[in-house]
């Protein structure tokens, strides 16, 4: 039986005014190639790099946060590599003494939390002949945080992924998306019968968690494979998905330190980390995403697989808590519950509707013209019986739209729930005479058969009759 190990290397570009060693701009959504630039970050002779306080502040929150050492002073090395996009033909980077040392998230040991500046991005003609370079990125803040070979599957090596990411943007130090290159993953892979870690490969610059999951298993069953068929496991790095097969091609072997010639920056100074008051800094630190699950469990009694939906999304999370205690204002039957089912099946279905999107990605709280409050006023409302469930639904359709509070929507509209047992029993009769076939079916022990004619009776009150009046009066007709 083969045992997976797993290492990771997660590089994260910081969210910073600007870059790590200068001041253009750190702009991920500018499309003009080489704007942000200067001569530092385009390595021209004769520059000077300053270190990017806010970036160095960024990576001591995280080591805080997994509880990591914080060693009285980090210095910057020069690692060398001749790539196109990197100008200076060396890349400014930490090695022996980095910002972080140490730390645990989700039972995986970090080995450091270091940083270093980002690459440019190299662009490719369809016919495969020629490169552009675009220095745009080139210089911005890179977090690396590297783990110990915890890991031991696919599932794991993704959970502490997207751990890491929620954390990130919990903390506000990087939106680590993905899809714009924000976040990207290395996997160090290798197998073995024993205790004895096998020859490791490095799969390079996954761009997805689907991706990183695809190629850690098919990492292991080509490891497999070899190791079966008696031959060695190279030491390698591999990447470069190809679309139509989903296969990782062999790039190079794999550099070891020394390949790099690390050694100390002589154009910046050691940095000082005693001048840091890291107590202020950990006292400011927002709740992070384990502390709010826990919370919300307690607080609110919400399911493991709900309170995921809503803390996977600071902005969400806050705007359901608004709107919770506002609820609880509102109502002596408190029922949170209520709220979150219209928040993330209705609400949520709305704002998809708009962007055109699927769900989770259609959310954006912020841009919202229901306010906190007006959702809980809405939730109240249901919960007092004062509309039904149809009702509620189109009411919120209407918020959405205009923003207006629900009673006055309910006002304006007539759309109040209609309780007066007269008005119903006049409506029930109509429906019985109209659908003798249904009533027969219910009288023979058909229950679906009262769904039927509750939903004729509903239909003909334009949704506005209390459900639970209507169901009464039915059963008592034909008994």
């Amino acid at each position: 039986m083969y045992k997976p190990t797993i290492g990771l290397e997660i590089h994260c570009e910081l969210k910073t005014k600007s870059k790590m060693f200068c001041d253009s701009p750190n702009n991920p959504d500018e499309t003009r190639p080489n704007f942000n630039v200067c001569p530092i970050c385009l390595g021209h002779p004769g520059t000077l790099p300053v270190i990017n306080q806010e970036a160095v502040m960024a990576v001591l929150k995280l080591g805080l946060v997994v509880g990591g050492k914080i060693p009285p002073v980090s210095r910057f090395d020069r690692k060398s590599y001749f790539y196109p996009d990197l100008p200076k033909g060396y890349q400014i980077s930490q090695y022996k003494e980095p910002l972080v040392e140490g730390g645990n998230l989700l039972g995986v040991r970090i080995t450091r939390v270091h940083l270093e500046e980002d690459t440019g991005r190299l662009v490719h003609s369809p016919d495969g002949k020629s490169s552009l370079v675009d220095f745009n990125r080139a210089g911005v803040p890179l977090m690396e945080l590297v783990t110990e070979p915890d890991i031991h599957s696919a599932e794991e090596a993704v959970a502490f992924a997207k751990e890491l990411q929620l954390i990130l943007r919990y903390l506000g130090i990087s939106e680590a998306n993905m899809e714009k290159g924000q976040m990207r993953i290395e996997v160090n892979i290798s197998v073995s019968k024993d205790n004895k870690l096998g020859t490791k490969v490095e799969i390079k610059n996954l761009n997805s968690f689907k991706t990183v999951e695809e190629a850690i298993r098919q990492e292991i069953k080509r490891q497999i494979e070899i190791l079966e068929s008696n031959k060695m496991v190279m030491h390698e790095t591999r990447g470069t998905a190809i679309a139509a097969e989903g296969e990782f091609m062999s790039q190079r072997s794999k550099e070891l330190a020394h390949d790099y010639r690390y050694f100390p920056e002589p154009d910046l100074p050691p940095l000082d980390l005693t001048k840091f008051n890291l107590k202020e800094l950990k006292d400011s630190l927002p709740e992070l995403p384990e502390e709010k699950r826990i919370r919300f469990a307690k607080d609110y009694g919400l399911t493991p697989v709900q309170i995921e939906i809503i803390v996977e999304n600071n902005d969400v999370a806050e705007y359901f808590e608004k709107a919770a205690k506002e609820l609880k204002t509102q109502t002596s039957n408190y029922k949170p519950q209520i709220l979150y089912n219209y928040l993330t099946s209705d609400l949520f279905g709305l704002m998809a509707e708009k962007a055109r999107l699927p769900k989770e990605r259609g959310i954006n709280i912020k841009d919202l013209k229901i306010s906190p409050k007006q959702l809980a006023e809405l939730a109240s409302l249901i919960i007092e019986n004062k509309i039904s469930s149809r009702i509620a639904k189109d009411v919120l359709k209407e918020m959405f739209l205009t923003g207006l509070d629900p009673e006055k929507i309910i006002r304006d509209q007539g759309l109040s729930q209609i309780s007066d047992e007269g008005i119903i029993e006049k409506t029930i009769n109509e429906i019985i005479k109209e659908n003798p076939a249904a009533v027969s079916d219910y009288q023979k022990g058909k229950t679906n058969a009262l769904q039927f004619l509750i939903g004729q009776a509903m239909k003909k009150l334009k949704g506005q009759a209390n459900p639970e009046i209507l169901k009464n009066l039915f059963e008592k007709y034909l008994r």
